[in-house]
């Protein structure tokens, strides 16, 4: 059986309207790190999945920054790998209890084998929203008092990438470019459906 590995999530930082970074979260960061060391302007860095400012300490040298915020290694041996796990709570009918109990590797395991498994098989446009929104996200943060904007994100939702274009044309050029990027690749995915 081959574990099913999950794709890195990619981050992107922007200070005074300029991209710093886009990429894989230490690379973000270090480049962040690097760049608060010349200017002290506000810096947003975004979760590109969410579309979400995510927050990190960037206190200490670059390379404690990194190794701060970077995913614990896999562990080898018995016990509980550090997955991040978030215990929450779940409701479910005694049957369920019954088949989740009757599980290799226990519950737990069952339903993240079961959640990875459905995701596998998410219709693109599920996806394809998902991104959509998180590009919104993004543009309500960096872009929310810039001209046009309201005309911009319905044409965003209505899929116009021509008319977007036009509506952004005195934004910042990174705040612009990569808004565009990801609606191109939205539009990439929707094309592949």
């Amino acid at each position: 059986m081959t574990d099913h590995i999950e794709p890195q999530p990619t981050y992107t930082a922007f200070g005074d309207n300029r991209l710093i970074a886009s990429g894989p979260l230490p690379f973000v960061l270090a480049a962040t790190k690097q760049h608060l060391a010349t200017k002290a302007a506000p810096v947003f860095i975004f979760n590109d999945e969410t579309g979400k400012v995510a927050d990190f300490d960037m206190s200490g040298t670059v390379e404690e920054v990194v190794a701060r915020h970077s995913p614990p290694s896999p562990k080898s041996g018995p016990g509980r790998p550090r997955l991040g796990v978030v215990g929450r709570e779940i409701s479910l009918l005694p049957r369920h209890w019954d088949w989740l109990e009757e599980q290799p590797n226990g519950a737990s395991a069952a339903i993240r084998r079961l959640i990875d498994e459905a995701r596998k098989r998410e219709p693109g446009t599920q996806r394809e929203r998902r991104m959509r929104d998180a590009t919104a996200r993004l543009m309500w943060a960096m872009a929310g008092d810039l001209p046009n904007f309201e005309e911009a994100t319905r044409a965003l939702y209505a899929d116009d990438a021509e008319r977007m274009e036009a509506l952004m044309s005195a934004w910042p050029i990174d705040v612009r470019d990569h808004i565009l990027t990801r609606v191109r690749t939205t539009a990439a995915l929707r094309a592949a459906s």
